[in-house]
């Protein structure tokens, strides 16, 4: 019961400002940039979703932030992409918590362990408070396999089918 109390405060402890200090308009911009020339490279899509802390609802059913993950995601319309090749980055600071949610085209060719990996590079990063190292590395590994498993091919056409813009919550 503590855990959870104290679980609880923590999420509520921090607030939207917190998350623009993590992630300021001028780090917004440069990842949106990061997004969209990533983009150019392949035919997925990357969404990436940062918020302080869990909504209560999802902490009085002791929700993880997979789980909220995996909610914002089709929140997001990650899911809906042509390929269904779209992957979404979430963050949450409350709990230097890292997500990411594959859709199923692409989840067909990376192995969930490979999203682990991913995931622990860029948690050294953010717990030292390193948003932007963090989420950097984040995008340039999503993009990895993106290039390489929905490469854009030479003058076909690659409409971009969502928003580049980091989203927080």
């Amino acid at each position: 019961m503590m855990a959870r109390l104290q679980r609880m405060f923590r999420h509520r402890w921090l607030d939207d400002a917190d998350t623009r200090r993590a992630i300021p308009p001028p780090l917004l911009e440069k990842l949106a940039a990061r997004v969209a020339d990533s983009e150019r490279r392949h035919t997925g899509e990357i969404r990436i979703y940062v918020e302080a802390g869990l909504p209560m609802s999802y902490l009085w059913r002791d929700a993880t932030p997979r789980e909220r993950a995996i909610s914002m995601f089709g929140k997001l319309g990650v899911w809906d992409t042509e390929q269904n090749n779209g992957v979404l980055i979430y963050l949450l600071l409350a709990e230097h918590a890292i997500e990411i949610v594959a859709d199923r085209g692409i989840s067909r060719h990376v192995e969930p362990e490979q999203w682990r990996q991913i995931v622990q590079r860029m948690g050294s990063a953010f717990r030292a408070g390193h948003h932007e190292q963090g989420l950097t590395e984040a995008v340039d590994a999503v993009t990895e396999v993106l290039v390489r498993h929905f490469p854009a091919a030479a003058g076909s056409s690659n409409p971009n089918e969502l928003p580049d813009e980091p989203v927080l919550g």
